[in-house]
């Protein structure tokens, strides 16, 4: 990894930026629309949101406004909860679709395990893939035993598995099988919604390197292999965590950052949610 643009190969041979601009809590409107302009300038060619975030259409309209030519970028949305099902999914594929205003998807997820609905979501996303929609398909905020379940009966096994994951969250299990059966572990929240950038440690390891802890945790998720996805509207922090590239932790610091795990998390557990 030695450039912003620098990408890992998902099984299936599409090839995904190792380091994306997230916009999830990023407003519809001028403020989504100069955020992800911001973020295209500074180098970023991955952009993930979803349908919750309702913001799919300003998305949309930062990527027109950037004169980056469509081929040249990579389109992550997801299929919302209360939209799971098979017919219910094309549906909402087709609204997605007319938000972001493109004619084909990089990557589509099933944004929770909903009990029940997700192997039915499933199969919508194999059709909508088959039919050359969609580049890859993949899930988030599923645990083993969830990707087990889903893989008895798919026909296509997910390309990714996106997650909350940080030094406090590094969910080591999940990811080595994750790598055991090719599925690229992609980390939401990679900065643990701003709580990890006062831990002493990792401000340590940051003035060793020169770099800010957010830098030194977004270094730490590419090195280990993760594709990360940090978001902002600042257009200073939106080009400070694309500066990832002239520096590389050493594998003392990696353990390091590794051994601050908690199982710690911010967000919902994917085992217990009702939403």
């Amino acid at each position: 990894m030695k450039h912003v643009q620098d990408t890992t190969t998902l099984y299936n041979g599409v090839k995904m930026p190792w380091l994306g601009f997230g916009v999830f809590k990023v407003k519809d409107g001028e403020e989504v629309v100069e955020a992800v302009k911001t973020a295209i300038q500074a180098g970023y060619r991955s952009i993930d949101t979803a349908k919750a975030y309702n913001n799919e259409t300003g998305v949309a309209q930062g990527i027109r406004e950037s004169g980056i030519a469509r081929e040249d970028l990579f389109i992550t949305t997801k299929v919302w909860n209360g939209d799971q099902g098979y017919e219910s999914t094309l549906a909402a594929f087709e609204a997605s679709m007319e938000r972001l205003d493109l004619d084909y998807l990089d990557l589509y997820l099933i944004h929770w395990p909903v009990k029940g609905k997700y192997k039915n979501t499933w199969r919508a996303l194999e059709k909508l893939h088959k039919e050359g929609r969609i580049r890859a398909i993949g899930v988030s905020n599923f645990q083993i035993h969830h990707l087990e379940d889903l893989m008895t009966d798919s026909t296509i096994k997910p390309a990714v598995n996106q997650v909350e994951l940080h030094p406090l969250l590094t969910q080591k299990e999940l990811r080595e099988y994750c790598s055991k059966h090719q599925i690229q572990i992609e980390a939401w929240s990679p900065l643990g919604q701003g709580h990890l950038l006062e831990h002493p440690l990792l401000q340590d390891i940051a003035a060793k390197y020169s770099k800010s802890p957010a830098q030194v945790i977004l270094r730490w998720d590419l090195q280990n292999g993760i594709v990360t996805i940090p978001k902002s509207v600042t257009p200073q922090r939106i080009r400070d965590n694309a500066d990832l590239f002239d520096f590389e932790l050493t594998m003392e610091d990696i353990e390091r950052i590794n051994q601050l795990n908690e199982n710690k998390r911010f967000g919902s557990d994917p085992d217990n949610f009702n939403f």
